[in-house]
């Protein structure tokens, strides 16, 4: 594409793909404001390297969306602010305050579940979230760059690794 045409497609693409790149980022981390300055990351590195074939930009965004996250998590050295995304809601107003004990079992529960998608393999790991999040087969295997013929093989073997995993969790809790 020429140069003069990628301020005007690059325009297109954010107008296009910014609104689920938000809301998956939001999904991740919970916090509207982070999300928004991580979302504009991935369409800065989107602007300076562009992915060869266009017609890929939703999948390679989801790619770079993924690694910008793990970098914000690892930055904040945790995975969760359940604290900081509870008061955002409730300022939002989009809930009430929970007790005590439910911001307890529900930071636990956080907790223990993204332990355990960390146990997994990044591909298991992408695999269940891609699939969590609504994605098709054949959006999950050209995400992850395999034969869309065996995505229901992998997503059963994740599924399965991460409730064996989940399962020695709670043997361990106990």
């Amino acid at each position: 594409m020429p140069n003069d045409q990628m301020p005007a497609r690059y325009q297109q693409l954010f107008r296009e793909h910014y609104p689920s790149v938000l809301r998956k980022i939001i999904g991740l981390i919970g916090d509207r404001a982070a999300a928004e300055d991580l979302a504009q990351e991935v369409f800065i590195k989107l602007y300076r390297n562009p992915p060869e074939d266009l017609a890929r930009t939703g999948p390679w965004l989801h790619r770079v969306l993924t690694r910008i996250v793990y970098d914000h998590y690892r930055k904040a050295g945790r995975l969760n602010d359940l604290n900081e995304k509870q008061q955002h809601e409730a300022l939002a107003g989009e809930q009430t305050y929970p007790s005590n004990e439910a911001v307890v079992i529900q930071s636990w529960e956080r907790d223990v579940v993204r332990g355990v998608l960390n146990k997994l393999s990044e591909r298991d790991r992408q695999a269940l979230l891609l699939k969590e999040q609504g994605y098709s087969h054949a959006e999950i295997a050209e995400a992850l760059q395999v034969n869309p013929k065996i995505v229901g093989t992998l997503l059963m073997r994740a599924a399965s690794r991460f409730k064996k995993n989940m399962l020695s969790e709670e043997v361990m809790e106990q």
